[in-house]
């Protein structure tokens, strides 16, 4: 029921084959790739390249979450590099509704991200064409962050909207998710979640050891 994406922005670079196989051997369910330009948020980090190599490394769903303004300009791009699922943020578009139902179009999932200001209003008109949406439980730019706390609620909020439609849209969360947040998020409805170095990269532990700890926590474990 619960799903554990590693965030690659956070991995070794430099060995990135390597770390997929053991991540992959550990059991992780997808891989959560941060495409951002500069703009929308002041960092630049991964590129099409990159999701098309991970793509020959791994059959796992790759999760592309861009944070660029008008992210409707790279969806094919995105298609093509071998995406599974797509989220872009609903501050960043005037066309949610549109960009979303290509999303779909295209056979991939479609995703909402929105920022920890962004009220869930902005859904209102999106669920039909909404297959996960991802609350940022920081300002989205930078790994390392602190959880925001008055996210649980708005999880909660989430999570009883979709419920009260009859829907099955994932909650997914992102930003510092770890053995201080895991527990409470999933509690008040998170179903996925991404890992960071909060979990998956925490630098005490092999990857494999931390994808094992992360999962009995999902599992009600210590």
């Amino acid at each position: 029921m619960y799903k554990i994406g590693p965030s690659l922005m956070c991995t070794d670079l430099g060995n990135v084959e390597r770390d997929i196989k053991e991540l992959d051997e550990a059991g992780v369910d997808f891989y959560h790739i941060d495409i951002m330009d500069g703009t929308f948020v002041p960092n630049f980090t991964l590129g099409p390249d990159f999701v098309k190599a991970v793509r020959n490394l791994t059959d796992k769903p790759l999760d592309i979450h861009i944070m660029t303004e008008k992210p409707e300009r790279f969806i094919d791009l995105f298609h093509e590099a071998g995406s599974d699922m797509i989220a872009i943020h609903a501050e960043t578009t005037n066309n949610l509704q549109g960009t979303l139902s290509k999303i779909q179009d295209l056979g991939m999932k479609a995703g909402v991200a929105i920022n920890p200001s962004t009220p869930l209003d902005v859904l209102e008109y999106v669920y039909n064409v909404t297959d996960y949406v991802v609350v940022m439980t920081v300002n989205p730019g930078f790994a390392g962050q602190t959880f925001i706390p008055e996210m649980y609620d708005k999880i909660a909020q989430l999570k009883e909207e979709i419920t009260k439609r009859n829907l099955e849209i994932e909650v997914m969360v992102d930003g510092n998710i770890g053995k201080d947040t895991i527990p409470k998020s999933k509690e008040k409805g998170a179903t996925s979640f991404v890992g960071g170095t909060s979990s998956v990269y925490k630098s005490e532990n092999t990857l494999t050891e931390n994808v094992k700890n992360t999962r009995k926590l999902l599992n009600g474990g210590e």
